[in-house]
């Protein structure tokens, strides 16, 4: 008979509050092994993309830029403007169906690999409080033991450390908003000469130092909602991170190693209990309780796992990447038909996008009658008047912008200049009049086709509706 749960708080309660109901400081064992080694590379790559992405140029667009500001975007190189919203909504609903196709398929695993949250705090944060303040054990008497030189000194060293760092993640961040050029400027420039930025970056390298110095694992337990998406994406066929209690617990539960015990002949399964998991777990958590919220996919719990059992003499894999029918039923991962489902509508989603893109114009007009706007007699012409956008997407100046009426034949007019310039990535706006004669008109509305040039090429052609007088027959 398998033994009973001592313990079955972590079904109500979470790893990091106590009985009182105070915060449950974590220090967990520092990680090492084959998996921790690979998400170190997989790390450090991402955090060169982070931080390079700014500061990259392609065609003279930015990377990455999200300046909501200015309602500028920069998406690999791309530029989108407000009136590339639709695109935009795409991209994000095709983030949305990739991070539930993975979860269905393998749990949270985005959390443990890419999230910038766990990055930050387990291969940067938390690996200078190793070196500051050692491993666990180290941790936890430097906590309990009184405020003397080494511990002021420790605890000085650490937080000038990590405000540092978030000040220079704060600096990237801001280069993300506003643009790598402009946060060069500004830096060239001084603090004093742009005190309300200077502010704002305080206030984020403060947000970022109160998360990664306090708030920590709080974030991916508390403040993130994926954590409670995962509890209706995963599936007794998902893999995940998971301990198999079948081999692990045996027939009469999980022991301490005897050396005068025959593991077998007692029943015992291949856990010895020496809670090196739980110790190594960066949220607290005992894995043997099987899959919880609070659990990231770190795989710290799989290498330290390996390595007892591999001292013990015993098969590696205990907590391995493993589905629950797997444990159960040795089933081996299938793609299944609700994972079909999302990959088809994944692909379906990433071919409109696609199609979107070849669709998209690098200069984009809008022509719309002026609202409220009555037509007018001017002689022997209709006169109406109309409100003109023009976004220039491109890195070029548009230097001889000029529209021609198409059909049906009559006259054009801008306010200003009939040729004028927009400036790269900029919007040109205005008004114009349209005179017709009332020959060349069908009733009371009539389609009209105008096309824009810059210079002697086409750009764009528009279509707007003219009012004219009723006709009765």
């Amino acid at each position: 008979m398998k033994e009973e749960t001592p313990n079955d708080a972590f079904r109500d309660s979470i790893s990091t509050i106590n009985q009182e109901g105070k915060r449950a400081w974590i220090f967990p064992k520092k990680p090492k092994g084959r998996y921790y080694d690979k998400r170190k590379i997989v790390s450090y790559l991402l955090l060169l993309f982070l931080f390079a992405a700014p500061f990259v140029k392609i065609n003279g667009n930015q990377f990455l830029m999200f300046n909501v500001l200015e309602r500028r975007f920069n998406i690999f190189g791309f530029p989108f403007f407000p009136q590339d919203f639709h695109i935009f909504v795409i991209i994000m609903i095709i983030g949305v169906v990739s991070l539930a196709l993975f979860t269905v398929a393998f749990g949270r695993i985005f959390c443990g690999w890419i999230c910038p949250q766990t990055i930050f705090m387990e291969m940067v944060f938390r690996r200078i409080e190793y070196l500051i303040e050692g491993d666990r054990n180290a941790q936890i008497k430097l906590s309990k033991q009184e405020w003397n030189a080494e511990k002021i000194r420790k605890k000085t060293l650490k937080v000038l450390v990590f405000f540092i760092i978030s000040f220079l993640i704060a600096n990237v961040f801001l280069a993300y908003l506003i643009g790598s050029d402009t946060l060069l400027l500004y830096i060239e420039n001084g603090p004093a000469a742009h005190s309300s930025t200077l502010i704002a970056l305080l206030i984020f390298t403060a947000v970022f130092y109160f998360v990664f110095a306090w708030f920590r694992e709080q974030v991916c337990i508390i403040a993130c909602p994926y954590g409670r998406m995962q509890g209706v994406l995963l599936d007794n066929k998902t893999i995940n991170v998971a301990y198999d209690y079948v081999r692990g617990e045996g027939e009469a539960g999980r022991g301490k190693i005897i050396k005068t015990e025959d593991r077998k002949a007692s029943g015992k399964g291949d856990c010895i209990d020496c809670k090196l998991c739980v110790q190594v777990c960066p949220t607290g958590i005992d894995i043997r309780n099987g899959t919880q919220l609070e659990c990231v996919n770190c795989t710290a719990c799989i290498d330290e796992c390996d390595t007892i059992m591999d001292s013990v003499g015993l098969p590696k894999g205990l907590i391995r990447y493993a589905s629950e029918d797997e444990i159960a039923k040795k089933q081996k991962f299938v793609f299944s038909n609700r994972m079909k489902g999302y990959a088809a509508v994944l692909v379906i989603l990433t071919g409109v996008f696609i199609g979107m893109l070849f669709l998209r114009t690098e200069v984009e007009a809008t022509i719309l009658k002026m609202p409220g706007q009555l037509f007018q007699h001017e002689g022997d012409k209709i006169s109406n008047i109309y409100t003109y956008k023009i976004i220039n997407k491109t890195n070029q100046d548009l230097n001889d912008v000029h529209f021609k009426l198409v059909s049906p034949k009559g006259e054009l007019k801008v306010v200003g200049n009939q040729h004028f310039k927009i400036a790269k990535q900029q919007l040109g706006k205005g008004i114009f009049f349209l005179k017709i004669h009332p020959a060349f008109l069908n009733g009371d509305k009539t389609n009209v086709k105008v096309e824009v040039y810059n210079g002697k090429h086409l750009i764009d052609t528009e279509t707007a509706t003219f009012l004219g007088p009723r006709s009765f027959n």
